[in-house]
């Protein structure tokens, strides 16, 4: 696990450019502080940080192949590797390294583009064909490793974050309202847009070649799912041992490591599995971790205690609490690069803390089970709105409705006139392809309400929601609707908030690196054939996953219904709480220099946040998101800006 940064092209014009990849290199050593290392040459220039996991004495990058002609630096791991340096040995090569480095490039150098097809890993990585002056990379099929890119003046820059791109002079960050709107809509850009305008991202499963300043994308991998009723009929127990038996193989994959593996304990089915099947596999004992709150709303410490206990694992939790929440925040949105509409990722950024703070590297986490197995209220919540439409005098419906959310009191307590009104059930049509997700983006959207007129000016007719529609495959409509709504989840939410905002970004700011087996794509494609009523049974979610749960958990966790991750949100501002950023940035004059949102209608939201709980999902998500924001502008935008003036000063010049 590591970074990366460099740049392709003929036109560099002054200067070292082992100076500009130093820089580069220095601004994500956060992900890589067991070293650095540049390599430039006329054409391309490679800068690398290094946390070293696999090969600790020899895998240090940029690393060159023995005849010179392709350099590789690559973030991540191939976890296949000890299969496939085997394969490589019986075809003649040899290796001079222990790394999963050196197998990558090998493996690229024999067989090209075609290698993608044998990688099992999270990745993305960068070569250099010195030969036909040519840059290949590539990002994992599921999304986990991130890489960015730009054009700036004739050359082409990349990096693993975009910090490392805002090193360039004259890169320059500004956020792209088309963004900023479909963050507030879809919680997340729509890839390849990322928050700043003029850069982009690497999709997932896509491949990126870059020849005499042309840039070609495509992708090698895609989520798929058969035609609605071509699911084959399955052996519930034969299905279930297979995919045991493939959990299991992914769990041990991902605990390969030259250092400790630990893993994340939330005290959920996904969390909780993925420890049971790796405990065997720790020799000196598995260490687990854990995020506690001090409000019985959000906290799962005694789900995850029976977990640590049962197991015999060596167990830490770090509290935290609101107070915890708005004092890490301003670090957490420098992490994740783009404004957030929740405050979950700053308990999972302490929570990189304190896996550092004990000495690891490497954590297990149970990340993409939700995606993959249909584990999330959303796909219950479909299912319910499309019996409503179908049944619309059934009498059942306001008991489904409350049977979702058992774990949301004031839910319980509303009549079924609220309850079909809130949950849309006669305004969305069932052949609509975004039905599943409606209503999380219209109550997502009514945040809106904050935007000033001219950012509204600015956006026009734009409809995020639709946009999304606009890219979904060609086969999507053929899908059973269960299947529909997961490929949202998981080809744009997961890879855009969970896995990022929740994931890499606030464990690599710790140098700490995430493996997820659910995410094993052999995982992945063997979920996508099951038929649907084998995930979602009922309204019994994964329910193949608990089946084979329940032989290596206690029986409280197997069969425990799904409780999302949440953290407290405005309320962690509110009050004593309040730090100084909050008010200095959410204040009239910073909000109205922004020209993002309505001064008046912030200050009267900051007041009512200040003074009063807010349980309303439109006023939380619109006070973090603005907050967020308003962060993003001074952490990037205006440090830019002000490296601008400062540079302009000493050089003499206007600041």
């Amino acid at each position: 696990m590591c970074g990366f940064a460099g740049f392709v092209g003929e036109a560099w014009s002054s200067g070292q450019p082992e100076t500009l990849l130093s820089s580069m290199a220095n601004a994500i050593a956060h992900r890589g502080p067991d070293g650095q290392g540049v390599f430039a040459t006329p054409g391309a220039g490679l800068a690398h940080v290094r946390l070293s996991i696999v090969g600790l004495a020899d895998g240090q990058q940029p690393m060159t192949e023995a005849e010179g002609r392709y350099t590789i630096v690559f973030n991540g791991e191939i976890f296949n590797y000890v299969e496939l340096r085997e394969e490589l040995k019986a075809r003649g090569v040899t290796f001079r390294t222990g790394s999963d480095t050196e197998v990558l490039l090998q493996l690229y150098a024999l067989d090209g583009e075609a290698c993608m097809a044998r990688l099992n890993g999270d990745f993305a990585f960068a070569i250099w064909d010195a030969k036909e002056r040519r840059l290949f990379a590539a990002r994992d099929r599921m999304g986990v490793r991130p890489l960015f890119y730009t054009e700036h003046r004739g050359m082409i820059y990349f990096a693993s974050e975009v910090k490392a791109l805002l090193e360039v002079p004259g890169i320059e960050a500004e956020l792209d309202p088309i963004a900023l709107d479909q963050i507030f809509t879809l919680w997340a850009p729509i890839a390849p847009r990322t928050a700043f305008k003029g850069i982009s991202e690497l999709e997932p499963g896509h491949l990126m070649t870059i020849v005499g300043g042309h840039i070609e994308t495509r992708p090698y991998w895609q989520l798929d799912y058969p035609d609605a009723g071509d699911h084959r009929p399955l052996d519930q127990q034969a299905t279930e041992e297979e995919l045991r038996a493939l959990l299991t193989d992914a769990t041990r994959l991902r605990m390969r490591a030259d250092v400790p593996v630990g893993a994340y304990l939330s005290g959920g089915l996904d969390s909780s599995l993925i420890t049971a099947l790796a405990a065997p596999m720790a020799p000196n004992g598995l260490n687990t971790f854990s995020v506690t709150f001090d409000d019985a709303e959000h906290d799962e410490s005694a789900f995850q205690l029976a977990v640590a206990r049962a197991l015999g694992t060596n167990h830490r939790a770090v509290l935290s609490g609101s107070e915890d929440i708005a004092g890490s925040f301003p670090d957490v949105i420098r992490a994740t690069e783009r404004p957030v509409l929740r405050t979950a990722p700053a308990p999972l950024y302490r929570l990189s803390g304190l896996v550092r703070d004990a000495g690891m590297k490497v954590v297990l986490t149970g990340e993409g089970a939700d995606e993959i197995f249909a584990g999330y209220d959303i796909f219950r919540e479909a299912q319910v709105r499309r019996f409503s439409v179908r049944q619309p005098d059934s009498k059942v419906r306001p008991h489904l409705f409350r049977k979702l959310y058992p774990y949301l009191p004031g839910l319980q307590q509303q009549s079924a006139e609220y309850l079909a009104a809130f949950f849309a059930t006669g305004s969305d049509r069932l052949d609509d392809p975004l039905f599943s997700h409606r209503p999380r983006f219209r109550s997502t959207a009514a945040a809106k309400i904050f935007y000033s007129d001219d950012l509204r000016s600015t956006l026009g007719n734009y409809d995020a929601a639709e946009d999304l529609a606009s890219r979904l495959p060609d086969n999507f409509r053929r899908w059973h609707p269960l299947n529909q709504a997961q490929y949202l989840e998981s080809r744009f939410l997961l890879p855009g908030y969970i896995l990022s905002s929740q994931g890499d970004r606030v464990a690599m700011a710790r140098g700490i690196e995430g493996r997820f087996p659910f995410l094993d794509h052999r995982v992945v494609e063997f979920a996508g054939k099951l038929a649907p009523g084998m995930k979602l049974k009922g309204l019994r979610e994964k329910h193949i996953l608990r089946e084979v749960a329940k032989d290596v958990l206690p029986e409280i966790i197997s069969q425990r219904p799904k409780q999302p991750y949440r953290a407290p949100d405005s309320r962690s501002f509110a009050g004593n709480n309040e730090k100084p950023y909050v008010a200095e940035l959410l204040g009239e004059q910073a909000i109205a220099s922004s020209g993002l949102f309505n001064s008046r209608a912030v200050a009267k939201l900051h007041q009512k946040c200040r003074t009063q709980p807010v349980s309303g999902f439109r006023d939380n998500a619109a006070f973090v998101g603005i907050l967020s924001t308003q962060l993003w502008l001074q952490n990037f935008a205006a440090r830019r800006q002000t490296d601008v003036r400062n540079l302009n000063t000493a050089r003499g010049g206007r600041a």
